[in-house]
């Protein structure tokens, strides 16, 4: 291989030994094999988890066996590529970041078996729960380490912590929760065995009027991640309380990281509960529609929770009450109006959904939507390239509001009309 590379756009050159065999990038975490040689971390493990025949058995640069598959840190390397990046930094290279070393398996199990640990001398709730905070340090540092956490029947043990926990151990019902919503839930029987057991979910609800704010958000976060994973196969019963700690989520002010992550999750479980038809009067009677259109009114989401919460707007207005609701706050028609071509295909169509259910239960709505403009963005909206699905409800909405008469057109509490599908997230 050649000992020299040519010049980077850049206008320098990066030193060979600095550059990863495999991928001829910079390394950011070299370690060594057992054959000597030294590459990139992320590198190396592809090769040996993804090679093709004996590839995954062999030292990419010797092609010698790889007896050993253990990665050393080549902490001398990564110093000096440090230095480099320093050294030219006004040339526009960044300094790589010192890398965190993944968990060790060992620590992992053992960690997971003093988390669990019920009876023994030296078990207490303290010693569980500071099991749990290294753990969570883990899965935060990499996703690496949380698949091996996960690999150890981590999200069963944490299930069974979280459940099983006395609510006044704080302490651990908290660390274990916060750990737990760091993996993705997907398997069905998982999310079914805590939303479809009353005891759980009382549990949870109690959670979503925690004191600590992180504690709330996790609570919502874990309801939402079980009720999606579930799909659609468990309906919650007596839901009122679970809504008021959900919509309570989204009233904070999204200053802090706290309360933008608060607003996220809460507009996301909203939308999760609203999927059921049986619990959005539930969801208009606990004020839903006034904070949806107050957070919209003021740009408080990105796009993706805008597009929730306009997905859940249509939903709710699927219903009288959430008509009426929606219809009666004074922004409710402008701001869908101005959304229209504005945020992103799937907000238009929301947004023209939502639109669509007003301006067919009331006369006086329509006058509105007329006035704020929504003839023209409609006109403009069927000759775009958004979806077939916006297309059909902007279609739908534009004769509605040029027919002279009313009367025929009854779409507020339907779930059968095409034009009207809200598709999951």
């Amino acid at each position: 291989m050649p000992r020299s590379l040519e010049p980077l756009d850049l206008g320098i050159q990066i030193p060979y030994h600095f550059r990863c065999p495999i991928s001829l990038e910079l390394m950011r975490d070299p370690v060594t094999v057992c054959t000597g040689q030294t590459y990139d971390r992320t590198s190396i493990e592809s090769w040996v988890s993804t090679g093709n025949n004996n590839n995954n058995t062999t030292c990419p640069v010797t092609r010698a066996p790889l007896s050993d598959f253990t990665l050393i840190p080549n902490h001398t390397l990564r110093r000096l590529i440090q230095e480099w990046c320093v050294a030219n930094r006004s040339n526009g290279v960044e300094r790589i970041p010192t890398p965190k070393q993944p968990a060790d398996p060992t620590s992992v199990r053992a960690l997971l078996s003093q988390a669990s640990a019920t009876s023994g001398a030296h078990v207490s709730v303290r010693s569980r729960a500071a099991a749990l905070r290294r753990l969570r340090g883990f899965a935060r540092d990499s996703e690496k380490n949380r698949v091996l956490i996960a690999g150890n029947n981590g999200k069963e043990i944490l299930i069974r912590i979280l459940f099983s926990s006395d609510e006044e151990a704080h302490e651990l019902v908290s660390e274990s929760l916060a750990l737990l919503v760091m993996f993705p839930m997907k398997e069905s029987a998982q999310c079914v065995s805590i939303i479809s057991d009353p005891g759980r979910v009382e549990f949870l609800t109690r959670l979503l009027f925690d004191s600590f704010v992180e504690t709330r958000v996790n609570a919502a976060a874990l309801l939402e991640m079980a009720l999606t994973g579930s799909k659609g196969t468990v309906t919650i019963t007596n839901s009122e309380s679970i809504f008021e700690g959900v919509v309570d989520l989204l009233r904070g002010d999204p200053v802090t990281s706290q309360s933008r992550r608060a607003l996220k999750i809460g507009t996301k479980a909203l939308f999760a509960l609203c999927l059921a038809k049986n619990t959005r009067r539930i969801a208009v009677s606990s004020g839903a529609p006034e904070i949806l259109i107050d957070r919209l009114a003021s740009e408080d989401f990105d796009r993706c929770d805008a597009e929730r919460a306009l997905a859940t707007v249509e939903l709710l207005c699927r219903t009288p009450e959430g008509c009426a609701a929606f219809g009666e706050h004074a922004l409710t028609v402008p701001v869908l109006v101005k959304t229209i071509l504005r945020v992103s295909d799937r907000a238009t169509e929301c947004a023209a959904g939502a639109l669509l259910a007003l301006c067919a239960a009331e006369e006086r709505w329509r006058e509105e939507a007329v006035a704020e403009g929504v003839v023209v963005r409609l006109l403009l909206m069927v000759q775009s390239e958004c979806t077939e699905r916006a297309k059909r409800k902007g279609q739908k909405l534009l004769k509605l509001l040029v027919r002279d008469s009313w009367h025929d057109y009854s779409f507020a509490n339907s779930d059968g009309l095409a034009c009207s599908e809200v598709v999951p997230f």
